[in-house]
């Protein structure tokens, strides 16, 4: 088994909610959420963090210490060679690459989506390019290789901003298998990620109402929740979305 390596993407200067990954929930900073259900995930052999040499990610660096993963910090503008350059750091083999702003991230969806991927004969597997699993359950796997072999065909910013840009705009290069989600899961309109404040008050809610009783929630009971309750859908119903990195 080759090893396996989640790489986080995070940094406190987002333009749309500053410092959102560590904003409190039920005492606790929300990146600690994503952290615990990626130690969760079977196929997982390690977590780092991977922010910026920006003073202000100085927090970050000690979130990471505190709560026991490994923090790398590279450029802010050239996130692709940040994360090239995290996993060389911890010589890892298979980057699966989620981003911070993506707090209640389903364990059995990372791990479904890194099975696809060593099951196929693909260089990059994910969730989230064709849309079909709320966003907010983003999961990206690929080689560090085939990164590596990505970055060394273009210098284009937005590629370089957006780690697999290149990747999924190139098939003819790339092999690339994408799990879409069964008819249960499927939500692609509904928000379950971390960009603005009224996501803030949506995720916090539903934290809080799973409590300590069920912590280990799922995209499943999450959507079974808002199905029922379609005035806490509405929260953030109009926030606009980006795309995957």
């Amino acid at each position: 088994m080759k090893r396996t390596v989640a790489i986080i993407e995070a940094r406190m200067t987002s333009s749309r909610l500053p410092g959102k990954v560590l904003l409190p929930v039920r005492g606790r900073p929300m990146l600690t959420y994503l952290v615990e259900r990626l130690r969760r995930v079977p196929s997982i052999q390690k977590i780092v963090l991977a922010t910026t040499v920006n003073r202000i990610d100085d927090t970050l660096e000690d979130f990471a210490r505190q709560i026991g993963i490994s923090c790398f910090r590279g450029s802010e503008v050239d996130v692709m060679q940040r994360v090239i350059d995290a996993a060389d750091s911890v010589q890892t083999d298979i980057i699966v690459e989620i981003t911070g702003d993506c707090p209640i991230i389903d364990p059995r969806i990372v791990e479904q989506t890194i099975r696809i991927f060593f099951h196929n004969d693909c260089d990059y597997a994910t969730n989230a390019h064709v849309r079909s699993y709320p966003d907010g359950m983003d999961v990206q796997v690929y080689a560090l290789e085939t990164l590596k072999r990505s970055a060394a065909l273009t210098r284009d910013p937005l590629d370089r901003e957006h780690v697999t840009s290149y990747i999924r705009q190139h098939p003819e290069l790339f092999r690339q298998v994408n799990l879409v989600a069964p008819p249960d899961l499927h939500w692609p309109e509904l928000g379950l990620t971390l960009d603005e404040v009224q996501d803030y008050e949506l995720l916090k809610t539903l934290i809080e109402y799973f409590g300590e009783d069920h912590p280990d929630f799922g995209c499943r009971e999450v959507i079974g929740l808002l199905r029922a309750r379609p005035e806490w859908v509405a929260i953030n119903q109009m926030v606009r979305r980006k795309g995957i990195s």
